[in-house]
């Protein structure tokens, strides 16, 4: 029986090998396909991106220790037919022990000019499935009225006394792709 998370719940893995499944449904009629992207963020005790190839995303598919592989874009939205939009698998046994968290947040490409964000989308979620028994372990659903958000952080893993855990976060921002990687990126980005 897989545990329905609240937004701050906080569960044990107790897992090494899973896949983060995240989905939405864009209401009807809103004009433009919705491009909505999962990507993982794999951050340091500093709370910064260890390196720029630990942003996993639609154009780097893999982290360099390959524990995070993310299975692609659906650009459109309509690949999942009631699954999972985009998915991430994960294998902890492979992450970079300089990993202290992984953020799993989804972007809406081309917001601005589409006029899009997540109030106009519906039935968003992120569960943890085994992928051992193939089972949903724990999803949490965001019931959140994000009106004016374009980013959210859906959930995180993060390691405490070398045990990993999950929080169901649902940190909601005005911000695009650009934004995740300035905010934890540890260089200087040229635009």
């Amino acid at each position: 029986m897989a545990i329905n998370l609240q937004k701050g719940q906080k569960i044990e893995i107790g897992l090494t090998k899973m896949t983060i499944g995240l989905g939405w449904d864009p209401n009807e009629g809103t004009g433009f396909d919705f491009d909505l992207d999962a990507s993982a963020i794999m951050i340091d005790s500093d709370r910064k991106l260890i390196t720029e190839e630990c942003f996993v995303f639609y154009n780097n598919l893999q982290s360099p220790d390959g524990a995070l592989i993310h299975t692609g874009d659906d650009p459109s939205g309509k690949n999942s037919d009631g699954d999972d939009d985009e998915a991430i698998i994960v294998d902890l046994e492979k992450v970079d022990p300089r990993a202290e968290e992984i953020l799993f947040v989804v972007t809406i490409e081309d917001f601005e000019r589409r006029k899009q964000n997540f109030g106009q989308v519906r039935n968003s979620y992120i569960r943890i499935v085994d992928n051992n028994t193939g089972q949903e372990i724990a999803k949490y659903e965001l019931d959140e009225d994000f009106s004016i958000e374009t980013g959210v952080e859906f959930g995180r893993l993060y390691k405490r006394n070398g045990s990993w855990k999950f929080e169901a976060s649902g940190i909601g921002y005005r911000a695009d792709l650009a934004f995740f990687l300035e905010k934890y990126y540890k260089g200087q980005i040229i635009k």
